[in-house]
Formats: C-alpha cells, structure tokens, sequence
C-alpha cells in the first residue's frame, strides 16, 4: 500500500513538472513572439558613422515607435572611423550594420559571411571636389594636381585604371582640409552631400564631380546582417528591415523633428548641416529605381557589375555569386 502510493505521488509531481515546463515554453517563443501573439525582440544597429542625415530613416523608426509597433526594441550605435559595423556584425556583437557594398563585397573576400538586405542609397553620393572654376571637367583634368586621397578606396583603384591619371600626386586623405582651403588647384575626396557645405561656410566655392560618371556606382549605406542570423531569426529581420524602410517614408514626410533628435544624439553636427545633406541625398536615397521600387531596392546586375568591377581590379581572390552577399526576400513586393 506505501509503494503503490509513493508511485502515485512520483507521478503528480512529474505531470506538475510537465504543466510548468509547457507553460514556460508557450509564454515565450524561440523568435521572440509571446503567448499573445506580439513580439519583443531587442537588436542593436551600428551606423557606418557619426549620426547624420543619411541615418535619418533609422532615428525616424524609433522616434516615431515604428520599430516598437513591429515588436522591436532597437539600440542604434554610433560609428565612427575606430569602429567598424562590419567586424562588430560578425562577432555577434550586433545584429545589423550599415557600410557600402564594395566593403560588403571586400568582407565577403575575407571570408566573412555577411548579406545584405536593403540598400538604402540607390547611387553614391561619392565625388572628388575642386575649388570653383578650376578647370576640372573631366577625371583626366586631374593630372597636374594634388589629391587628397584615403588609401585603398577602391574608387580611386578604379579611377586609375580607367583614366591615365600618372600626372596626379596623391596625398593620404586624413579628413583636414587647410591645404585645400589655400590651393585653389587641390583636389579631395569628398561627399557631395557633406563638404561643399562646410566649404561654403569658410567661403570657399566648390564644384564637385561625381565619382559614379566613371562607371563605378556602388549601393551606399547598405543595411547588412549575417547569413547565420537570418537563418535563425528570419522573422525578425523581416520586421527590422520594415521598420527601416518605413523610417526613411517617414523621415522624408518630417525631417525636421528628426533633425534635432540626430543633433541630441551628435550635438558636433549642426541643424544647418542636417538640412543640407537630407535635401542633397534625397535623389539618391528615393531618386533612380527607388522611384518605381520603393527604398532599399537592389538588384542582381547592379551587385554582379561591382564583383566583375573589383575583379578587374584585382582586388578579390575569385569571383563569388552575387546571391551569397544580398538578398530581396525582406524587401516589399511592388
């Protein structure tokens, strides 16, 4: 009669055990969901770098709750040029990153598994920029000069190959612009979206010519994650890169309220500033196929002619598919 009731017991308490491990499972789901349905997914974004206009999707999503309404509880993190989104991604360290595709394309050289997932510039706001009437029309005009160049761009690797450009004295590009500013027949690297501003509040006229009528175009500020992490969290991505994207619809409707929140975030930068480069980067972030696609469009061709492109240039071991960096299954359907 005792061991027939301790058998009993022993089976109430594994069937309680049972209720509360079921219990714990349904109240929280692998993928964040909980047991009402919503989700509650914590990711961390790290910028390609300090807070400015060309994050201004980023800071509208979570300005105006769109990445709470999708479940998502969003860390954005600055960047900078000691830190690299694309190190931080693959480590684990973060979710989602922001860079250009050739430093995608170079990642994915090195063997680091990364895919992109939405681009948020459709051309590169990339330029070399002269002072005012200089005479700089073509890139073959820069030969007699002096430009300051950071090492390693494959922009400029590409520019060399296409153009004899053996008459041009190349300085290392560090960011300071006094030589600039004094020679009128000095040359920088430059976004067209950044630096003629600045030039203009220290009098300066510039002009500036677009490193993409070379032929070298590559998608600006691409939001990446890894291969791993879409396997494994495939759901989330999809509400992030929403999020994203209707970030950037909502920025452009009121930039203004999401200019001084960026400032709060990087009070170095000012409002004046913010304007300038949200009015000169909307061509590139909803101009080109953006217009017909919606934002964050990418297509096959354009990634297969940047890998052909740094090939050529001998700047990648051997050619990988296209469909092993990028992807447009998160992308909405037109």
């Amino acid at each position: 009669m005792l061991g027939h009731s301790n058998v009993k017991a022993k089976i109430i308490c594994l069937c309680l055990t049972l209720v509360v491990l079921l219990g714990a499972c349904s109240g929280q789901e692998s993928n964040g969901a909980t047991e009402d349905g919503e989700f509650n997914d914590s990711v961390k974004l790290v910028l390609n770098w300090f807070p400015k206009s060309q994050h201004g999707g980023a800071y509208a999503a979570q300005e105006n709750g769109i990445y709470e309404e999708n479940g998502l509880d969003v860390a954005l993190e600055p960047g900078g040029p000691q830190v690299s989104p694309i190190q931080i991604v693959a480590s684990g360290k973060a979710e989602f990153g922001l860079a250009h595709a050739d430093q995608l394309v170079m990642a994915r050289n090195e063997g680091i598994e990364l895919v992109s997932v939405a681009a948020t510039m459709q051309g590169s706001p990339q330029a070399l920029m002269f002072h005012e009437g200089h005479g700089v029309e073509d890139f073959s005009d820069l030969n007699g000069r002096q430009a300051f160049i950071q090492p390693g761009i494959p922009y400029w690797q590409y520019l060399k190959n296409s153009y004899d450009l053996s008459g041009v004295e190349e300085l290392s590009y560090s960011g300071e612009y006094s030589i600039f500013m004094q020679d009128p027949e000095v040359v920088s690297q430059s976004f067209v979206t950044s630096e003629p501003y600045f030039m203009e509040l220290e009098g300066i006229a510039t002009e500036t010519l677009l490193i993409s009528e070379s032929g070298y175009d590559p998608y600006n500020i691409v939001l990446f994650t890894t291969k791993e992490y879409i396997e494994e969290n495939e759901e989330t991505v999809k509400r992030f890169v929403d999020s994203y994207l209707d970030g950037w619809y909502s920025y452009q409707d009121s930039p203004d309220t999401i200019h001084e929140v960026i400032n709060e975030a990087n009070p170095e930068i000012e409002l004046e500033a913010l304007e300038f480069e949200e009015e000169t980067q909307r061509e590139f972030i909803f101009g080109g196929e953006a217009e017909q696609n919606g934002v964050g469009y990418m297509t096959e061709e354009r990634w297969q002619l940047l890998i052909d492109q740094l090939l050529e240039l001998e700047m990648l071991d051997e050619e990988f598919d296209p469909d092993e960096i990028f992807t447009t299954e998160f992308l909405p359907e037109n």
